[in-house]
């Protein structure tokens, strides 16, 4: 039996159950992690859009006893979720280009490391990190994003850089990439490891690996339970530090290095964020402007890791 759930206009179908997508486990090994819930009424044209204001809706979770990751086990279908994405609106142009500068301090090591040629980004949103890497010295940089409406939003000159749709291997030539970056990305897909693996088969031999992920297990998410930001019915997983550094070993990958950062936000956009009444927000939003300190920049560790791989320097000829 199949479950309807619309989201607008358009239909998310749950599906058969699925085993763990890192290992492979069945739901043997696994524990319940939280129960649905999903107010059909509340869903709207940002309910897929990132950065959103928190809903704390999400589809059934369980918890992976073998590699520790939290997944849906009864996930929409791969159609249905590029569908929600593509007509999801855009509204974090100015966060995006804050994260995205978040990203390239942390990745000071990474960008020494690899040969300045092409780069892609997986979810790459307006294309704001494909700017600072051409700026880092990069040659050549392309991306790809669901979201119709990021794309319309990105500068004119970011637009050829952008290819819109789901990230297929198919689309790129193997070996073809030195950096591979896919923030805030793994989350939403249906298959996590299909996408690192073809990351892997991208890159040359050398070539990094970068992602960014929730960690489900990091404290503040720990207390804040189901009233965390993550916990969104846009997730069909949510990775801690083991289940990250598990996907991409399992994957292939080498020189796994994953740590916790700082992410920097104006304090308004942290205040969208607090567990509070959506009133009480909005009240408190409007106060921070007027008294001239909503925009004021916050640096925070609030459960964000960072995952470097690289692809083995002996892998060469087996990306195809």
């Amino acid at each position: 039996m199949q479950q309807e759930i619309p989201s607008g206009q358009d239909t998310l179908t749950v599906r058969e159950i699925r085993t763990c997508p890192v290992c492979g486990g069945s739901s043997l090994d696994a524990d319940l992690f939280l129960e649905e819930k999903v107010d059909l009424t509340k869903l709207n044209q940002f309910s897929f859009a990132s950065r959103k204001e928190p809903e704390y809706f999400n589809y059934r979770m369980v918890r992976c006893k073998v590699c520790d990751l939290v997944y849906v086990d009864r996930p929409p279908s791969q159609q249905a979720l590029a569908q929600a994405y593509h007509s999801a609106d855009y509204d974090s142009a100015e966060e995006a280009e804050d994260a995205a500068g978040a990203y390239l301090r942390e990745m000071e090591a990474v960008l020494g490391r690899v040969p300045p040629g092409a780069a892609l980004e997986i979810g790459t949103g307006t294309g704001v990190l494909l700017d600072g890497l051409m700026a880092a010295g990069f040659s050549r940089v392309q991306g790809v994003e669901p979201s119709s409406a990021a794309i319309a939003a990105a500068p004119l000159h970011r637009r050829p850089w952008i290819t819109e749709g789901i990230f297929n291997e198919r689309d790129y030539q193997p070996e073809s990439f030195d950096l591979i970056c896919c923030f805030m990305t793994l989350e939403h897909v249906r298959d996590p490891m299909d996408i690192v693996k073809s990351a892997l088969h991208l890159l040359r031999p050398g070539g990094a690996f970068v992602s960014v992920t929730h960690d489900y297990s990091a404290p503040l998410n720990r207390a804040l339970g189901r009233r965390s930001p993550i916990i969104d019915v846009e997730h069909m997983q949510l990775f801690s530090r083991r289940s990250i550094e598990e996907l991409l070993s399992r994957a292939g990958y080498v020189d796994i290095d994953v740590k916790p950062f700082s992410n920097r936000y104006a304090l308004s956009y942290w205040m969208r964020l607090v567990p509070a009444p959506a009133s009480l927000k909005r009240s408190a939003i409007t106060a921070m402007n007027a008294l001239g300190v909503g925009r004021l920049k916050l640096s925070a560790n609030v459960g964000n890791t960072m995952a470097v791989a690289y692809r083995p320097v002996a892998d060469r000829g087996r990306g195809g």
